[in-house]
């Protein structure tokens, strides 16, 4: 099965006080923190096309990825869901798979592992991360779920069925839950993306 994913890179929280680079363009390993993802998606055969989102909240991200040659739309930035929902108006497939842009551990094998677990029958799948693999590294998850009796970490992954989202449905919940390290740390610290750049090896 075959996704168009979607990188969402245009919210007001994408700067970091580091210099005044945007959060997408933080580097890590030697490149943009965004195109940690970009790759990643890239390489999944589940992955047909990458649209990312940026808006007038991030100017340099949006420079940077039509020098590349990567597809963006410009949304209002203001709001995650309208941004979403601006995003999917101008894709096409029957389920979307969502990303955030600060993950840079991603890998190619994560996000396989997503879309083979995702079944047609399935409204909206959300991927949590076992809570023990992020705190393990001194990372206080922002966003936890409850789940057959263990917390889980939401990790921004996502797959949605594209329209009934536009029409406003309210879509059951799946979850796929994993211990995979590479959607463990999202930069949304300063120390996370030391975490970050020490995981991978190189600054």
């Amino acid at each position: 099965m075959k996704f168009e994913a979607l990188i969402n890179a245009g919210g007001k929280g994408s700067r970091m006080m580091n210099g005044g680079i945007e959060k997408p363009m933080l580097p890590v390993g030697g490149k943009p923190t965004v195109m940690h993802v970009v790759s990643a998606l890239e390489g999944s055969k589940h992955i047909s096309s990458i649209l990312v989102s940026v808006s007038s909240n991030t100017p340099q991200t949006e420079r940077y990825l039509n020098d590349m040659g990567i597809e963006t739309v410009r949304t209002g930035g203001d709001s995650y869901m309208n941004d979403i929902h601006m995003a999917l108006g101008l894709m096409s497939s029957n389920y979307v798979l969502t990303s955030p842009c600060d993950i840079p551990l991603l890998s190619t094998k994560a996000i396989d592992i997503v879309a083979e677990a995702f079944e047609p029958k399935m409204q909206s799948m959300i991927t949590v991360v076992d809570e023990e693999v992020v705190t393990k590294f001194g990372i206080v998850p922002s966003y936890t779920i409850a789940l057959d009796g263990r917390t889980w970490v939401m990790s921004g992954i996502n797959i949605m069925d594209r329209q009934r989202t536009l029409d406003g449905d309210y879509l059951q919940e799946c979850y796929c839950k994993c211990s995979c390290i590479d959607l463990a740390v999202n930069v949304n610290t300063v120390q996370e993306l030391r975490m970050a750049r020490w995981l991978i090896g190189c600054p």
